[in-house]
């Protein structure tokens, strides 16, 4: 069952799969009024005897629960060294799910008190980031609650020259490389930026020791990303946006 919410937050950001909401928001979770919550998504175990995904293999985890016992405790240690709360949904990651609802985060969603402030991913090349940020945005809508802020999911969308500038919204409208999703949204969407952090060193500091602890990310990441963690690389800023409906 999905957690109950045992008190009111400030702001609740839902990250689809641990290590997204700190990989992209950890100087600014950190300074954000709290209480605060981190609402991993898919945080659920796997089933039974599932076999081991190719993720969690090139992670170096022979079997799927051993995977998911050590990210968990990842996530927590990480969440901790920020100050903010740690909920896990238990929708399993997409290798292991039988399909993309979410009727878990609906629930969760719909047991918050009013005035909670809803961040979701923007989805940058990650179907199931977008997946996240959609049925958030469709649950909230049906609760008549505002929309959720969107926040730039690293570092899927940091691979801009612009990015950390006040040009980054704009080259993100034009890029086919990482702003597809960003071009979606503004199908249906305004944006304004609501806040927009470049960290200054000691915030880095803070953000590479929290990305740190999801050591078994690390490799496979970089696989994909080159030199992620470099002071000058995709996560070197932080961006949030508000939305208001273009209809």
């Amino acid at each position: 069952m999905p957690h109950t919410p045992p008190r009111p937050w400030h702001t609740v950001v839902l990250s689809p799969h641990f290590d997204d909401a700190v990989f992209s928001l950890a100087a600014t979770l950190a300074g954000l009024p709290g209480p605060t919550a981190v609402v991993t998504v898919h945080g659920g175990a796997p089933p039974p005897g599932a076999p081991v995904s190719w993720w969690d293999a090139a992670c170096g985890f022979s079997s799927a629960r051993e995977a998911h016992r050590a990210r968990v405790a990842e996530d927590a240690a990480a969440l901790a060294m920020i100050g903010v709360e740690q909920i896990v949904l238990d929708h399993p990651d997409g290798p292991y799910a039988d399909g993309p609802e979410l009727q878990g985060l609906d629930a969760f969603l719909a047991g918050l008190p009013a005035g909670t402030d809803v961040w979701a991913p923007l989805g940058s090349n990650q179907t199931d980031h977008e997946n996240v940020r959609l049925r958030a945005s469709r649950a909230l809508d049906r609760l008549g609650a505002p929309l959720p802020r969107v926040y730039a999911d690293l570092p899927y969308t940091g691979h801009l020259p612009e990015w950390g500038t006040d040009r980054a919204g704009e080259a993100l409208a034009k890029s086919p490389m990482c702003g597809l999703a960003y071009q979606e949204l503004l199908r249906t969407h305004r944006t304004t930026v609501h806040h927009h952090l470049v960290p200054d060193d000691a915030q880095w500091a803070a953000k590479r020791a929290a990305a740190q602890c999801y050591g078994s990310q690390l490799a496979p990441v970089a696989a994909d990303h080159g030199n992620f963690l470099s002071r000058t690389g995709p996560l070197r800023a932080e961006l949030v946006w508000s939305l208001e409906s273009a209809c």
